[in-house]
């Protein structure tokens, strides 16, 4: 497995984490986080559009051959 796949499946996960997070914890994550949470608000669009480029550049590694 490439460095590259690696950081994909990273990616992938945080991505995934965050969408959950967005929609399913919003409430926990603003009480718990509060200063954070201030300065970095649960979106639903960023995370989505997060998800989407993450998506997006493991289509691009896969056809490049470099997730096997």
């Amino acid at each position: 497995m490439s460095i590259e796949a690696i950081i994909f499946y990273l990616f992938l996960i945080d991505a995934i984490s965050c969408n959950l997070l967005v929609l399913f914890g919003s409430r926990w994550y603003t009480q718990h986080f509060r200063v954070f949470s201030r300065w970095f608000p649960p979106a639903k669009g960023w995370a989505l559009y997060y998800l989407i480029l993450v998506l997006w550049i493991g289509s691009l590694l896969y056809r490049q051959g470099a997730l096997f």
